[in-house]
């Protein structure tokens, strides 16, 4: 056996895969100014409708948007914006995302699926792979805003974004006014405090519906379950959203209501939201002072 020693002889490895992604992932992401994930603790309260005319909301005020979607078992967001049948393009391993307009620029893994019907069965680890994938191999370049649509609950992907990106801004966080939603977002704010992800603030979507003839609001939802809630967690209120035709026709149409029903209480609302948005998260450390960091 020879007794050189071993110092002399040993070559550093090369680095590994992981070490390697990460690089390339922080490298992206800090081209993009501000991530906002919208999550909600339950299906059914209209979070990707928040999330898409929230992302339109930003993009109307000429700044450069991402919207991503991240509910890989119910990707709503091409069809919310009319685009089921525009397929992405890439080469050399890098992805470019589908524009809906100028500046804002969209990524889904319905884009990728053969048809309509068909099914993603897949378990954690492939779903945190995609994530990873559509945040460092998408070609987002330089961005205002990311918004990422995250899929109900305190799942995989919500998870997967929170480690991934762990100088998020936020979460917008979508609740409807019953009990039974708002007990939900209840454990959606745990769990972001839990992973100390900031909460910029709670939505009330479908709070009343506004009669198209009379104009009349309808509680049909009851009114100030999500605003009281957000006083007794603790965390900003804003602003809740009526149930309008015209939401419901943008939804169908494929076309965001803040864009084309500009004039729309539902839109308002939305352009309202967007506001408190930016106000919150363009002022530095707006929740507690210091912002927190969080381990990847």
């Amino acid at each position: 056996m020879s007794d050189e020693c071993v110092a002399k002889t040993w070559k550093p490895s090369a680095p590994d895969q992981e070490a390697l992604d990460r690089e390339e992932l922080n490298q992206r992401m800090a081209e993009i100014r501000h991530k906002v994930l919208v999550l909600s603790g339950k299906g059914g309260v209209g979070k990707s409708t928040v999330a898409v005319n929230l992302a339109a909301s930003l993009a109307a005020r000429d700044l450069q948007v991402g919207l991503m979607d991240a509910d890989v078992h119910g990707p709503s967001v091409p069809g919310l914006l009319g685009l089921e049948a525009v397929p992405p393009t890439g080469q050399g391993g890098h992805i470019s995302p589908v524009r809906w307009s100028g500046n804002l620029k969209v990524m889904s893994i319905g884009f990728f699926l053969p048809g309509a019907d068909d099914a993603v069965i897949w378990r954690g680890p492939l779903k945190m792979g995609l994530i990873k994938q559509f945040l460092k191999d998408v070609e987002w370049g330089r961005l205002d805003y990311l918004v990422i649509d995250s899929p109900p609950g305190t799942g995989d992907e919500p998870l997967s974004v929170a480690q991934l990106v762990p100088d998020a801004d936020g979460a917008v966080i979508v609740t409807t006014p019953q009990t039974v939603a708002v007990s939900d977002v209840r454990r959606c704010i745990t769990f972001c405090r839990q992973v100390k992800l900031p909460v910029i603030g709670v939505v009330e979507n479908m709070c009343g519906f506004v009669c198209p003839k009379c104009h009349q609001v309808a509680d049909i939802f009851k009114r100030g379950g999500g605003e009281k809630m957000a006083a007794d967690m603790g965390v900003p209120f804003l602003g809740r959203v009526p149930i309008t035709t015209a939401v419901v026709e943008s939804g169908e149409a494929g076309r965001p209501c803040v864009s084309h029903y500009a004039s729309d209480p539902a839109a308002l609302a939305f352009d309202l939201i967007a506001d408190s948005v930016r106000r919150s998260v363009e002022k530095e450390g707006f929740l507690t002072g210091v912002r927190q960091e969080r381990s990847p």
